[in-house]
């Protein structure tokens, strides 16, 4: 359809005359059309400010004005740039925090692509203000400050206990599995990870070699060289956590097995494959959350590799009281806590836990009843989740916990991870988190 538009007519000629002989039709104007058509090349003058292009109730506005409000002198002290002495100013930590931030509550998780909304779209660029970032700054930012970002939620959690918005008297925790940045065939035994290091080994050694090649520029040959010494450090950290992987395996199992020993990713050798909520086994974290079912706010995270939830109760428990000065006297859980010894010493801290009772089989005995080698806490808890008070304290834990779950996944950026390791999995929960926690108390965060 070469020289015609889509609908068959060249817009270079005038249209075909209509048939008039019915008497239903006429003809059509005389010339050819008058179009308005696009022209890139004019000059553009546009005097309106950064500010004014951003309306005024943008989450972006919001978020700046918490930031203002955070204690960011931990930041603040690392940078080397001072007075009259020669370098590079730095960036600002308070905007790298905002875009951080920002990008959680739109749900993105790259920093390529924040650094991409910082060059088209208003608000990363009001937050900017003129100040050119890029991915690495942003890359590095959001995964080097656990510590830090730590302190910020304690420190978010303290304003909102003081104005007795948030109460962890009673808490709901849940998991959440988050796909880990490792394929499915990269976990490998202890033999197969030896052949491997041997290999990268040799690998470090001819691209060494290669030094000399006239072909390749300086640039290619240095990016080369360090792709294959973090395959070689990464493939010795999945050796060095192999005995464990093992322990952990015949713990689980109640003793060592021989035809399948414990395997280690030589991606992301602290992750580990667990059920996900869609029933596959995938490599996985499990970001353990615990929230005020009364605020909604979330008051506890906790990164594990393991997907037995119940080991995660206690420590939850203490870093919640930790976090808020408070102490937690009711824990809604659901049936993936099991735990006797659990049970116990949440009792022996005078802790209710509010936990179902597994469902009733044929031929076996009424679950409320206590069994053998049942301790105090856990007679006290099977009797407890009779009562019809209790079941309706237990239905907190769903609509709580499950929808911050979702809230977080589909919505703050705790999606399918693209960085590796515990530490920088903790960081990318906490911006989570702390995106949610402020967009939910923003209010109470600025009075």
């Amino acid at each position: 359809m070469t020289g015609h538009d889509l609908f068959g007519m060249d817009p270079r000629r005038p249209g075909p005359k209509t048939n008039d002989a019915a008497g239903s039709g006429s003809l059509p104007p005389a010339g050819r059309p008058r179009l308005r058509v696009p022209d890139r090349a004019q000059a553009m003058w546009d005097p309106s400010t950064l500010d004014e292009r951003l309306a005024d109730g943008h989450p972006a506005r919001t978020i700046w004005a918490v930031v203002q409000r955070m204690d960011l002198s931990a930041l603040l002290a690392q940078v080397e740039a001072r007075g009259s002495t020669p370098g590079r100013a730095a960036t600002d930590p308070r905007l790298l925090v905002a875009l951080v931030l920002l990008a959680a509550t739109e749900g993105i998780g790259s920093s390529r692509e924040i650094d991409r909304r910082c060059g088209r779209d208003a608000a990363y660029q009001w937050l900017c203000g003129g100040v050119s970032v890029n991915y690495h700054t942003l890359a590095d930012f959001r995964v080097g400050h656990e510590k830090v970002l730590d302190e910020l939620l304690s420190d978010m959690l303290a304003v909102l206990v003081k104005q007795d918005l948030v109460r962890v008297t009673r808490v709901t925790q849940d998991g959440v599995r988050v796909r880990a940045s490792a394929g499915r065939g990269s976990f490998r035994r202890g033999a197969t990870l030896e052949k491997l290091r041997e290999a990268a080994r040799k690998h470090v050694e001819q691209l060494k070699n290669q030094q000399d090649d006239p072909q390749l520029n300086a640039r290619v040959k240095a990016a080369r060289e360090r792709a294959a010494r973090e395959r070689v450090g990464r493939i010795e950290a999945a050796l060095a956590l192999l005995p464990a992987a093992e322990a952990a395996k015949t713990r689980h199992t109640g003793k060592p097995s021989k035809d399948r020993p414990a395997r280690v990713s030589t991606t992301d050798p602290e992750a580990n494959r667990m059920k996900t909520g869609t029933g596959a086994v995938l490599p996985a974290w499990n970001v353990q959350l615990a929230s005020d079912p009364t605020s909604r706010a979330v008051v506890g995270v906790i990164v594990g590799n393991s997907g037995a939830d119940a080991q995660y109760a206690q420590p939850m428990r203490d870093q919640v009281e930790q976090r808020t000065g408070a102490t937690v006297k009711e824990h809604l859980v659901d049936g993936g806590y099991f735990n006797k010894d659990a049970l116990e010493q949440s009792h022996a801290q005078e802790v209710a836990v509010y936990m179902p009772l597994p469902k009733p089989q044929e031929g076996r005995s009424d679950p409320a009843l206590p069994k053998r080698g049942d301790g105090p806490g856990t007679i006290a808890w099977r009797k407890r989740m009779t009562e019809e008070a209790a079941k309706r304290i237990y239905k907190q834990r769903a609509s709580t916990s499950e929808t911050i779950n979702a809230d977080l996944t589909c919505h703050r950026g705790l999606t399918p991870l693209r960085v590796r390791g515990a530490g920088k999995v903790k960081c990318v929960a906490l911006w989570s988190v702390l995106a949610y926690n402020l967009m939910h108390f923003a209010g109470a965060l600025l009075a």
